[in-house]
């Protein structure tokens, strides 16, 4: 039973720690949209899209309004749109329909984002898989609320080099076809490794073909409040640190398991996750950096960073699955730049540099997030930034993903500004030295030895 000391708690953290519900995603299944006729295809899928998520951003509305809490963003993800566009898709220019149909649908169901224009190729590239990569640039150009992501490894088969060399080709004409808003098709666009099939955050939801036809997914956040009962035990012991973080991370997750279950229950819809992801916002007070610095860092970047990022990693996950049995999604502290604050502190003075943040993904939810850099860096170089975080991943049988900006016209120290969530964010140094020759070679990277579990 909730008591009352409970409810004043949950009111105190939403009205002075920044707590809400990031995301509601309703995940839905494509497939049988498929047909050898574009514009059939097309109908397919805008009907099914807003048959079944008519009601999603009026219910989260409704939720949010009786129970207190935020609801931030209402959003869908979708079937991987290469395997539902193969037949009828001949050339990019057909994929970008599609894309501009899910667009549309998103407009029309007032979504903030629509994830899913996605390709799987961990092991090997189809015709059509190709085909929507290539597609990428121009739909990015051409919609306002879809979401791209591609997913070139995994622990079971290990990375696809071609489809890395590819992908940093892509961001880098991404950048160029969106330069006029300072690149930002490329913040709606990330490459993975080990995707999960319920992810509910942006840019890499997806709707996976092991789940159900239609789910309900939901994001928490939190970092303000993780903030803010850390002040409480400044300079206590870790076994005291550790506790306040769980049971923490198992109160905000008991909201969203909440929040989950009853736009379950009004939607008619499965519910699928719970997303326990610590993920900042540019608001002053909601930032993971905060809690880095409130254990003891005078900057994210400092000597002892990795370490206290894993702690607070692994206790966020600790108390969250107490609160919920169907825990899933990336769940962990997001550290991209432009949308937390205090990262982007710590870059501008020096304390935090790409390197550094590439040893944090190893311990950390997803990758090197949000990091705008200058628009002159060759595209052999962010592949090969790419193939790094995807052999994290891949090694560590954990997401990582790269969600990088190359800022066309903008140069190391200058300031892009994104907007709302996406934030602003100083451009960033990268090694000068080449990895072309690296990348230029074909084929893929064997999977581990600990793959082999059969």
């Amino acid at each position: 039973m909730i008591n009352i000391n409970e409810v004043l708690e949950t009111n105190k953290m939403v009205e002075e720690e920044t707590l809400d519900v990031r995301t509601i995603t309703m995940g839905i299944n494509l497939l049988e949209c498929a047909d050898s006729d574009l514009n059939t295809c097309c109908n397919k899928i805008y009907d099914k899209i807003t048959s079944l998520a008519k009601k999603l951003v009026a219910t989260g509305e409704d939720i949010s309004r009786e129970i207190g809490i935020p609801i931030v963003n209402k959003r869908v993800s979708v079937t991987p749109v290469s395997l539902v566009g193969g037949a009828c898709c001949k050339t990019p220019d057909d994929y970008v329909i599609i894309a501009k149909t899910l667009d549309r649908a998103a407009k029309d169901l007032g979504i903030n984002f629509l994830g899913g224009y996605s390709a799987v190729v961990s092991k090997g590239m189809t015709r059509s898989d190709e085909l929507l990569i290539r597609s990428i640039p121009q739909a990015m150009k051409e919609t306002e609320r879809i979401c791209s992501s591609v997913n070139v490894g995994s622990t079971k088969t290990g990375i696809n080099m071609d489809a890395v060399r590819l992908m940093g080709q892509i961001i880098k004409e991404t950048a160029e076809a969106t330069k006029e808003k300072d690149s930002l098709g490329c913040g709606k666009l990330v490459v993975l490794c080990n995707a999960p099939d319920d992810n509910p955050f942006m840019a890499g939801a997806f709707h996976g073909v092991s789940e159900d036809d239609a789910i309900i997914n939901v994001g928490v956040s939190g970092p303000g409040v993780v903030h803010h009962v850390l002040k409480e035990i400044r300079g206590a012991s870790f076994e005291v640190l550790c506790e306040t973080i769980k049971r923490t991370a198992f109160k905000i997750t008991r909201v969203g398991q909440y929040v989950a279950q009853e736009a379950s229950r009004r939607l008619g819809v499965p519910f699928g996750i719970i997303d326990l992801s610590l993920a900042p916002t540019p608001a002053v007070g909601d930032s993971v950096a905060d809690i880095l610095c409130e254990i003891g860092l005078e900057h994210p970047g400092a000597p002892g960073t990795t370490a206290a990022l894993a702690l607070l990693n692994d206790q966020v996950k600790k108390g969250g699955v107490m609160a919920s049995s169907y825990v899933g999604g990336l769940s962990g502290a997001f550290i991209p730049v432009s949308e937390d604050q205090g990262m982007i502190d710590a870059v501008s003075c020096g304390a935090l540099t790409l390197e550094k943040l590439e040893a944090m993904t190893c311990v950390c939810s997803v990758g090197l997030d949000m990091i705008a850099i200058p628009g002159e860096t060759p595209a052999s170089t962010i592949s090969g930034i790419i193939a790094d975080e995807a052999a994290i991943g891949m090694i560590n049988q954990k997401t990582t993903a790269v969600r990088i900006i190359p800022v066309i016209g903008k140069s190391i120290g200058e300031t892009v500004e994104f907007g709302g969530l996406l934030g602003y964010a100083p451009v960033m140094p990268v090694n000068k030295y080449s990895c072309e020759a690296f990348i230029n070679r074909t084929g893929r990277i064997p999977a581990p030895i600990h793959s082999f579990k059969n």
